[in-house]
């Protein structure tokens, strides 16, 4: 199975530009938003199941990527280009938040806002995951991994949020 096939093709350029979308747009978060997160985090108190900072960047590069084929295989599917067009809204809500939270967490210390915000984001996440399956369930199944990672991601904000008060 080739996981970059859609209606028996692989177009290339279209797939580097939905890989490249997130990967570059999280890279830009993280510059713009959280340019000091390491120090920061490093400052603050953390349940025990935090993960050490060098964690985050890896994880999200990965995830990124697997977003961005994803959604690759759902803009690539012709046969349901109509059906499509809220799967696309949702994901691009939802990465619209992830790139939010960022700043919200970091450049701005509003980590009860954050943890809002991040429950807002699962929320819209989960219903593009479930969007994304309806329409190609490689894709669906793509972005559980993510959807866990923010599952995850809550519960950390929410720890962090509570214990620097």
């Amino acid at each position: 199975m080739n996981i970059f096939k859609v209606n028996g093709r692989v177009k290339t350029g279209k797939l580097a530009a939905h890989i490249l979308i997130p990967v570059v747009g999280g890279s830009l978060a993280g510059i713009l938003a959280a340019k000091n997160a390491k120090e920061i985090y490093r400052h603050l108190k953390k349940p025990s199941f935090s993960p050490p900072s060098w964690v985050f960047p890896a994880v999200w590069t990965g995830l990124y990527t697997i977003m961005g084929i994803a959604d690759y295989r759902i803009s690539a599917d012709k046969t349901a280009e109509k059906d499509r067009k809220p799967a696309q809204n949702l994901y691009n809500v939802q990465l619209g938040l992830n790139f939010l939270w960022s700043f919200l967490f970091f450049k701005w210390g509003l980590r009860g806002t954050a943890f809002v915000e991040i429950a807002l984001f699962l929320s819209v996440l989960t219903l593009t995951v479930y969007e994304f399956y309806q329409h190609d369930k490689i894709a669906g199944l793509a972005m559980m991994p993510y959807a866990a990672w923010v599952t995850f991601a809550l519960g950390l904000n929410y720890s962090v949020w509570k214990l620097n008060k």
